[in-house]
């Protein structure tokens, strides 16, 4: 098979369209034919070698979170798949023809749903998803902030905080106010704006995907005992709001959620922008248009 192979870290040129040997199914696993993978920022950072240091990668590697494609293989001891089987899952080596991954780990694409597109969601609609029902534990009733709303992981937080009946704010650039009256929120705010920022009233929970100052911000917003959730890790200043609960979060893979947001999106409930499809050996390409902050998710098609 062909996939994209790095073998050291560095720029978008490391990338590299190999040959490859094919992946075999092991118990518990099956062999998906890709039909698209998807570009996260997670890629970005393990090929510039931001995660070494914790989370060393062994070279060569094959870089990939996300797919979606078909059944080809089935290993022993797997349950409820046959062969043929369209599915989507947040795998890992995804930037191949071919991509060995645990059964249980896979949903199938629903119905109305566009293969090459699910690939776009596993990774952000997971992480969105938990964001709010793991880590900010948002109730009916309760008032949620949701930064950096107009992105992927944010779009599918401010879907499931409506669903589990909160008011939401979605907190976005002032550039994308416009565009962001279409998320479902009960209210768009430009967290980027310092007076607009100012005048959001105190709310049980921030879940923040964004970095830097404006997260710092932001915990200031959360009632005494609310709770501030973050894919970003704590902000600089969390220890001056010990009334806080402050989550560091990290999602994890759950085919239930998965295949509850891709039924969302096939039902035009949630959507997941997409940017650009590139054939899978410009990888390359697709890491420097993630780089320069494609508006949507970049995705390969082997």
């Amino acid at each position: 098979m062909k996939a994209i192979v790095i073998r050291e870290y560095g720029g978008p040129e490391v990338l590299k369209f190999e040959d490859c040997p094919d992946p075999a199914a092991g118990a518990g696993e099956v062999v998906v034919r890709v039909a698209a993978a998807s570009i996260n920022p997670i890629d970005i950072i393990e090929r510039s070698g931001g995660m070494k240091d914790f989370r060393p990668m062994n070279f060569p590697n094959v870089l990939g979170w996300d797919l979606a494609g078909t059944i080809v293989s089935i290993g022993p001891q797997v349950r409820g798949f046959s062969l043929g089987d369209k599915v989507l899952a947040w795998g890992y080596h995804t930037y191949a023809e071919l991509c060995a991954i645990r059964a249980e780990l896979l949903a199938k694409v629903p119905n109305g749903l566009d293969l090459v597109e699910a690939a776009a969601l596993p990774l952000v609609t997971t992480t969105g998803a938990e964001l709010i029902s793991v880590a900010s534990e948002v109730k009916a009733g309760q008032t949620a902030l949701v930064s950096g709303a107009s992105g992927g992981v944010g779009r599918s937080a401010v879907f499931t905080a409506k669903e589990r009946g909160a008011r939401v704010i979605a907190g976005v650039r002032r550039s994308q106010l416009g565009a962001a009256k279409g998320l479902g929120a009960d209210e768009v705010v430009a967290i980027d704006d310092d007076d607009a920022l100012s005048a959001i009233g105190p709310v049980d929970a921030v879940a923040n995907t964004v970095r830097g100052p404006t997260a710092g911000r932001l915990i200031a917003k959360v009632k005494p005992g609310g709770v501030f959730a973050s894919v970003t890790g704590a902000p600089d200043n969390a220890r001056d709001f010990p009334a806080v609960r402050v989550v560091a979060f990290v999602s994890k893979q759950d085919a239930a959620t998965l295949l509850h947001m891709a039924q969302a999106v096939a039902a035009g409930k949630l959507v997941i922008p997409i940017a650009r499809k590139l054939p899978l050996k410009d990888a390359a390409q697709g890491h420097a248009a993630v780089e320069k902050g494609a508006d949507g998710k970049v995705l390969l098609l082997p």
